[in-house]
Parts: C-alpha cells; sequence; structure tokens
C-alpha cells in the first residue's frame, strides 16, 4: 500500500508539472534570449570602443557620471570597464599614457590594481601596493564616494582592523549618505567570511535599509547579508523569520523597478537565489519574470563555474516546484468547486 501511494503521488506530481509547465513560462524569455551581465544602453558603446583599443567613449562617460555626481552609476560603468581592461587593457594603457591625471582613467585604474591581485597568495601584500592609486583616484575629484568605496575594498583585502575600516567608512558616507556600492563593500568587511559576523552583518544591513531613501538599492541590503549567510554558514544561528523578512523587503524594493530593467538585475538575481535556498518556489518564480533577460554572473558564480548555465537550470527548476504544487483541478472563482459542465 506504501508503494501504491508512493506511486500515486509520483504519478500526480509529474502530471502537474506537464500541464503546468509550459503555462509557468509565460512571461519568461528563451533560454536563448537570457544575457549574462548584459551592458546598459550607455556602457555597450563604451565597451565595444574598447575593444577596438579606443578610450574616447569611456572616458566621456565617466566625465558625465562624475560632473552630473551620478554616483551610483559612476560606480558600476568605472567596475566593468576595470573588469573587461583585466583582459583587454590596450585602451585604458593609452587613456593613463595621454591624460595621467585624469580623475576617470585614475579611477579605472584603481579598480583595476585591485581586481588583478584580489586571487594571488599574497593578496594582502600586494594590495598594500595598490593603496597610493586609490588615494590619487580620491584627490581626482574629492567630491566622489566610489574611490572610497573602493578603499573598503581595499581595507578587507588588506587586513586593515576596526578602525581603520570605521575612517574609511566615515570618508564614504560623508560623499553620500546612501551610496549602495558602498554600502555593499562594508557588509562584506562587517560578514563572518571578513572581519565581523553574521549579526554584525544582518544588524548593518537591517539599520542601512531603514535609513535608506525610498527605491533605494540600499533597502535590500539585508537579503546581501541573508545570501552570505547561507552560503558561508557557521556562526550564530540566524531565525527563518529574520530571513524571511530580509527576502521580503527585498520584493518589496524589486516592485518599484519596471520589469527586465538592467539596473536592480543583481539584486533581483540575488533575491532569487535566496527565495531558492528558502524554498520561496512562487517567489522565486515571480522575480525570474522581473529579471526578464538579465543574468548577472553574481550570485550564480559562487555556486558555478557557468553562472549562465547555472541561473538556466535553476529557473526550469523553479518552474518544475512551482508547477508540481500546482493543483490539477484549480477550483471555481465562485464557490470553491469544479463547475458540473467540468464532469
Amino acid at each position: 500500500m506504501v508503494d501504491t501511494m508512493a506511486l500515486l503521488r509520483a504519478l500526480i506530481r509529474t502530471a502537474r508539472m506537464a500541464r503546468n509547465t509550459s503555462r509557468l513560462a509565460a512571461g519568461l524569455p528563451a533560454d536563448d534570449e537570457v544575457l549574462l551581465d548584459a551592458p546598459d544602453e550607455r556602457l555597450a558603446p563604451a565597451l565595444v570602443a574598447a575593444s577596438r583599443g579606443e578610450y574616447d567613449i569611456a572616458a566621456k562617460l565617466l566625465a558625465t557620471t562624475r560632473e552630473a555626481a551620478e554616483w551610483e552609476n559612476r560606480d558600476r560603468y568605472a567596475m566593468r570597464l576595470a573588469a573587461f581592461a583585466r583582459s583587454r587593457d590596450e585602451w585604458l594603457q593609452t587613456w593613463q599614457s595621454e591624460s595621467p591625471h585624469d580623475p576617470d582613467a585614475l579611477l579605472v585604474k584603481a579598480e583595476l590594481a585591485v581586481r588583478r591581485w584580489w586571487e594571488s597568495p599574497a593578496r594582502a601584500e600586494l594590495l598594500r601596493e595598490v593603496g597610493p592609486l586609490i588615494r590619487a583616484a580620491a584627490e581626482g575629484d574629492p567630491r566622489d564616494p566610489v574611490p572610497w568605496r573602493i578603499a573598503l575594498d581595499h581595507a578587507r583585502g588588506t587586513n586593515a582592523g576596526h578602525t581603520e575600516f570605521e575612517r574609511l567608512w566615515g570618508e564614504a558616507v560623508r560623499r553620500s549618505p546612501h551610496h549602495y556600492g558602498c554600502h555593499v563593500a562594508a557588509l562584506k568587511y562587517l560578514s563572518a567570511a571578513w572581519y565581523g559576523s553574521h549579526r554584525e552583518c544582518f544588524d548593518f544591513a537591517e539599520r542601512a535599509a531603514q535609513d535608506a531613501l525610498p527605491g533605494s538599492l540600499v533597502q535590500a541590503l539585508p537579503v546581501r547579508a541573508a545570501f552570505a549567510y547561507l552560503t558561508e554558514g557557521g556562526g550564530a544561528v540566524v531565525l527563518r523569520e529574520r530571513l524571511d523578512a530580509a527576502a521580503d523587503l527585498a520584493i518589496a524594493v524589486s516592485a518599484t523597478y519596471a520589469a527586465a530593467d538592467p539596473w536592480p538585475a543583481e539584486v533581483r538575481n540575488l533575491l532569487t537565489y535566496v527565495l531558492i535556498r528558502l524554498e520561496r518556489w512562487q517567489d522565486a518564480l515571480d522575480q525570474l519574470r522581473l529579471i526578464g533577460p538579465y543574468a548577472t554572473s553574481f550570485p550564480w558564480d559562487r555556486v558555478s563555474d557557468d553562472p549562465l548555465g547555472q541561473f538556466l537550470e535553476l529557473r526550469d527548476g523553479v518552474r518544475l516546484e512551482v508547477a508540481s504544487n500546482t493543483p490539477l483541478h484549480p477550483r471555481s472563482e465562485h464557490d470553491g468547486r469544479a463547475r458540473s459542465g467540468d464532469h
């Protein structure tokens, strides 16, 4: 009898998946339409030009963000340009040689230097040599918080103590109290994997979220703390209620942005990972629809060498989980019973 019931449950599950999975694909782009780390319409031309060895468009883009105090965009563009320069830096070398004191070139150079030495076994020693580059970038425009985000990452990599961290954090928030990148850098420093604990990480994230501007991605900072806890483990146990609250807050932030918007894509990808770990399948499917074609390397590269493949595989898995829990015969909207004509 037990075997029979197990077989029936398996058959019902398969039937539900067969019936519902195609329906649940509504609103999801096809696999070959999903892009990994797709640049926005402003960054894309700069990357294309850089691939030809030209820096003019990148220089104009970063200068525009600096002059208009678009610090969030400036941070993202600097990181993407530095990531590109890791494999192809001819354009950056030309830019530096022709404009050695350009604050935008200095910013990309500092970010690139930190990235290049981060994975080295001698990271701390090598990164200490990068300090002058970061200071030069900070002096390029005293208003700019982005060099201080780089400085916070640098402090983490050089084993800087809490006193130095607090000093750098003060410099960052003095320039931009709600800068998302600086908050993420500080959260990483305070995580249990580095120089803090899960409690410090969550406390910092929740306070920042409370103080954040409406619609700011800083409001989703607790979901990064949840991700750190779920992936790093160890230390004090974080209650499920706190993890769910972090996910709920991030869902609310995500809802303030349009579907298939590249700006919140990384937060939505991160939120989806957390929702999967919490087995909140329907919520995860909702976020996948909002993500649209914008998959991001983070967080999937933390669990796979093929982040795009991992994203697509888990997307299918979420659909199957939702399908398997969807009734074969949904109740009538009127009385909760199947209509007589359905028999």
